[in-house]
């Protein structure tokens, strides 16, 4: 297989672009997008709706294929990889924290964990263990076998950043993770999703319009209409 010759990065998009075409009409998402990521990175995507950050992070996650360019996932060649090499990259290599929380409302919180385990065929007692350990590490400790409908919002996105860590993976995307929170719960989401980051040195990459979310970050790189016109570090907080 194919392996990408930047070896430190996590992710490299090179002259990436997507254009969705419905019927005559081409609607450009992506226009030549040029983006590298290292690992450890806490990085936010900004950018006024409809500038290309979903289809930017669909196309990082493998769950669309771009018009042209290329996206290389911890040195793996996207465009190289068949539906079930994709599906098994999204396994073992990638996160996903959404803002809809998307859990399995039957499920309790450490069934919702544990799902990802035992598809990567892991014993049930040590997927129980597992779920139980990153429950607890964002806060969560006692309330494992509770379902989503008898959780808060904010609990309930904790539940999902314990489900995208759980299994050891190289990224974390994150698609508007605190749209849906308070203001109190946004900030603590965001301290621990930065607390995550600095313990584990997951790398995180956050699409947001939320103000509090880019305080946190070390690096935002802004899209509009499909183009990256800014990538710039920040200060971050400490």
């Amino acid at each position: 297989m194919q392996r990408n010759e930047e070896p430190n990065a996590i992710v490299v998009c090179r002259d990436l672009a997507k254009v969705y075409k419905s019927g005559a009409l081409e609607v450009p998402a992506l226009n030549g997008v040029d983006l590298r990521i290292e690992a450890g990175e806490f990085s936010v995507l900004v950018g006024p709706s409809g500038s290309g950050k979903t289809t930017l992070l669909n196309m990082i996650a493998g769950l669309d294929r771009p018009t042209s360019g290329s996206v290389w996932v911890d040195g793996q060649d996207l465009g190289a990889l068949g539906k079930g090499e994709l599906a098994d990259l999204r396994l073992r290599k990638i996160g996903f924290v959404f803002q809809a929380y998307n859990l399995i409302p039957v499920f309790s919180a450490s069934e919702n964990v544990e799902l990802i385990l035992s598809l990567q065929h892991v014993d049930a007692a040590e997927g129980r263990r597992r779920s139980l350990e990153a429950l607890k590490s964002v806060g969560l400790e006692g309330l494992a076998d509770r379902r989503p409908q008898s959780l808060s919002g904010g609990q309930q996105q904790r539940v999902a950043i314990a489900r995208a860590l759980v299994a050891g993976p190289s990224i974390v995307l994150a698609d508007e993770p605190t749209a849906n929170l308070d203001s109190k719960t946004a900030e603590e989401l965001v301290a621990l999703m930065k607390r995550l980051n600095a313990e584990s040195n997951v790398t995180f990459l956050i699409g947001t319009h939320d103000a509090r979310v880019t305080a946190h970050a070390k690096r935002q790189i802004t899209l509009v209409d499909g183009k990256i016109t800014s990538d710039e570090a920040l200060a971050g907080s400490a």
